[in-house]
């Protein structure tokens, strides 16, 4: 089994959501208590064995590049000033084995064009899809969701998507599946559609942003053509994909977070605020006095 050694991190969007904050910084690079959303998907991906990050950017995303780049100026300046401890924190912010690629999606196609972008880098691997407006938060010393996936994938070699129950009256916010038992935490998909009124939606198990895809979905990409929203469709490539191959549903152990919304990228804050080691313990005894 090949190993997954790449993970594509589309992050073109505009973040309208989060207006006027995004008006002149990428909602990707939206900081939860210290680090911005996408370091946590990029940390992710690393404790689970990615060594290729592939960035798919838009126009105005050029943080997120600078994020992950060096900073000889500002490093100087701290090793000057005597402070390791936040020296340490800048140079780890991508260890020195990962390599980061950033590619240009000339156009918001949507997110399956997105994925399509990156299968130059790609190319005949396996691969995982990131969203990092989805916030992927597990206990300590626990394995991250994406590296259970990837347990679960060099098990059974098929394309494996991140999946949890939602409120029905929010089945038109994602991609619902209908399966199959076939594991503990591993079902088989045996239909999917995008964005379903409830009344429609074959259940209320959504698929959210953890993707292990094998590359043959780029095929099926490049052949569907617009879908909901006048934009080529992930979910529509995948409902290709499983006419000609397995594809599973894992109900992953964790907590997501939904920072596309503001709540969610509320309930994100305090709760990495009150895992925070410096200051979650005074965090929480502000909460406390708040009640």
């Amino acid at each position: 089994m090949t190993r997954v050694r790449k993970a594509v991190f589309p992050v073109a969007g505009l973040g309208t959501r989060f207006l006027p904050a995004t008006k002149a910084q990428p909602k990707e690079m939206l900081p939860v208590v210290d680090k911005p959303l996408i370091q946590y998907a990029v940390e992710e991906a690393v404790a689970a064995g990615i060594t290729e990050m592939v960035f798919i950017t838009g126009r105005n995303k050029r943080a997120i590049e600078d994020h992950f780049d060096s900073a000889n100026e500002l490093e100087l300046e701290l090793e000057a000033g005597g402070k390791t401890e936040l020296l340490e924190i800048l140079r780890n912010a991508v260890p020195k084995d990962i390599h980061c690629i950033y590619m240009r999606q000339p156009a918001p196609l949507g997110l399956g064009h997105a994925v399509l972008c990156a299968r130059p880098v790609v190319g005949t691997e396996p691969f995982a899809v990131l969203l990092a407006d989805d916030l992927m938060d597990v206990d300590a010393g626990q394995k991250s969701v994406l590296g259970q996936m990837l347990d679960a994938y060099a098990n059974e070699g098929a394309s494996i998507l991140a999946v949890q129950e939602v409120p029905r009256a929010e089945t038109r916010q994602y991609g619902i599946v209908s399966t199959t038992p076939f594991k503990e935490r591993l079902e088989l998909v045996n239909g999917i559609v995008e964005k379903p009124m409830p009344e429609q939606a074959p259940s209320t198990l959504g698929v959210v942003g953890r993707y292990v895809l094998n590359n043959s979905i780029f095929d099926y990409l490049e052949r569907i053509g617009k879908g909901a929203g006048g934009e080529i469709q992930l979910t529509d490539g995948i409902a290709q994909l499983m006419q000609h191959e397995r594809v599973m549903a894992y109900r992953f152990d964790g907590r997501r977070y939904d920072c596309g919304s503001k709540l969610g990228y509320l309930q994100a804050t305090v709760a990495m605020g009150l895992k925070h080691p410096e200051m979650g313990a005074a965090f929480a005894r502000y909460l406390e006095q708040l009640k």
